[in-house]
């Protein structure tokens, strides 16, 4: 059998993948702050870095859980 590079515990991943959702929407979101600093448009830099923070971070959540599945699909098959 190959050996995988991520030999983490699953529920490890997905909770990695929880932390990288906050961040990129606290991320965008303090880069929004910046811009409205910046430029003077409160609240529309927040808002729309916490929105781009969201959709990013939901793209990779969605990703990693659907990795994870196939992972746990793949594992039952080779079981049987």
């Amino acid at each position: 059998m190959p050996s995988r590079p991520d030999r983490r515990a699953p529920w490890l991943r997905l909770a990695n993948a929880g932390f990288e959702l906050a961040a990129a929407i606290g991320g965008f979101a303090l880069l929004g702050w910046w811009v409205d600093r910046q430029r003077g448009s409160q609240p529309w830099g927040v808002l729309i870095g916490a929105l781009l923070g969201l959709v990013g971070g939901l793209y990779n959540l969605i990703k990693a859980s659907l990795r994870a599945a196939h992972e746990a699909e793949q594992e039952e098959k080779d079981r049987e």
